[in-house]
């Protein structure tokens, strides 16, 4: 029928508005579940950091529970054994830093110096005051541009009680989850009417396989980029006359791997910085190349291949998700934009092919901390 003033209203218009509506409905959602966490970050992050903790802690405790261990034996072995390694990489850091940093601080000051001799003496011509407003201005870009970053990391905690609540808040979390995983999520389910409870609880448990296999496959993933960077800075060492600081730059690019796509890089210019101060550009470049190649094997091999599999979620989503998590909540929501992109992604779509109907979940003790 043709359009007409005071007519019936064209099926496309009513698809699109029907769509429009919706649409509208479901971002407004959304937007208020975002503006929540944001109000309760000081007890949602460390809630997050709790769940991804368990993903990893969970198969340990089964495999040991599995061997007839006491469960509540198993979690404290386990929770020991966490809190002891990552209490040693701390200590290992802070030690060789602390030894390291007045040598690395008088060599960058030294350095610093030959390159405002080197541009002056180039055909630049550069006079001190020049370069002096340069640099300003190259801080107060980095700044204005990190500041994002910065307030995530702020988010966390801005003082000790909140940095020290935090971390009490996600022991506490991580405890009752390795505890009483199930019974904390059939009380979730429960929240839900009757007749979409297994619709929930089937999605629950294919997004928690999910996170389990992508925190595994994370850590690997870290595991490698810093043994190549942390590998690499040691053999340029051996070549050009020893080069320091070479673990605490592993662990930080161990850390800062769990940032896909860009953590490995930002903390591998870190040996890049420590070359260029202690051995000089052509170290420099050479360790640059290095990070360069290992960011290209994960880009290439580990993230289509291994994490791809265990994500499910095409590259360029995580490369956005990534973005997006950073502009909205700094590192905090770098480091959770994949883990809820992935588990979100296989929930959605567990429920729309209506899985639970044709394949009902078979309820092994390995989907949930205590089936």
């Amino acid at each position: 029928m043709p359009f007409r003033v005071g007519g019936a209203v064209p099926p496309g218009l009513q698809t699109a508005g029907a769509y429009s509506w919706r649409i509208l409905v479901v971002l407004g959602v959304v937007a208020v579940f975002v503006f929540l966490v944001v109000q309760f970050k000081y007890i949602v992050i460390p809630f997050m950091i709790a769940i991804l903790v368990a993903a990893l802690l969970v198969p340990l405790v089964q495999s040991l529970t599995r061997r007839r261990w006491p469960r509540w034996l198993a979690i404290v072995v386990v929770m020991a054994a966490a809190i002891a390694i990552v209490a040693g990489l701390v200590f290992v850091v802070i030690a060789q830093i602390r030894s390291g940093f007045p040598d690395l601080q008088t060599r960058s000051l030294t350095a610093y110096e030959e390159f405002k001799n080197f541009l002056a003496t180039s055909p630049l011509r550069l006079t001190d005051a020049q370069i002096n407003t340069y640099v300003t201005e190259a801080i107060a870009a980095v700044q204005k541009d990190s500041q994002v970053l910065i307030s995530g990391v702020l988010s966390v905690g801005s003082t000790a009680g909140h940095v020290l609540a935090g971390l009490l808040l996600t022991l506490f979390a991580t405890v009752f989850i390795l505890i009483d995983g199930a019974g904390i999520w059939k009380w979730i389910v429960r929240l839900f009417p009757r007749t979409a409870r297994a619709a929930v609880d089937g999605s629950g448990h294919a997004g928690w396989l999910t996170l389990t296999t992508f925190v595994r496959v994370q850590i690997f993933v870290a595991a490698v980029d810093a043994i190549g960077i942390g590998l690499g800075a040691w053999i340029v060492g051996l070549v050009f006359g020893g080069f320091p600081l070479v673990i605490p730059i592993a662990i930080a690019v161990f850390l800062g791997s769990f940032i896909p796509v860009v953590g490995a890089v930002l903390t591998g210019s870190l040996a890049v910085f420590v070359a260029l101060v202690y051995l000089g550009p052509m170290p420099a470049l050479i360790m640059s190349g290095v990070v360069l190649l290992v960011h290209q094997v994960e880009n290439h091999v580990l993230q289509p291949l291994v994490m791809g599999t265990a994500v499910k979620v095409h590259p360029l989503a995580v490369v956005f998700a990534v973005a997006a998590g950073s502009f909205i909540a700094g590192i905090p929501g770098a480091l959770f934009a994949v883990p809820i992109i992935a588990v979100l992604n296989v929930m959605v779509n567990y429920i729309a092919r209506a899985e639970w109907r044709t394949n009902p979940r078979s309820r092994t003790e390995e989907e949930l901390p205590h089936a």
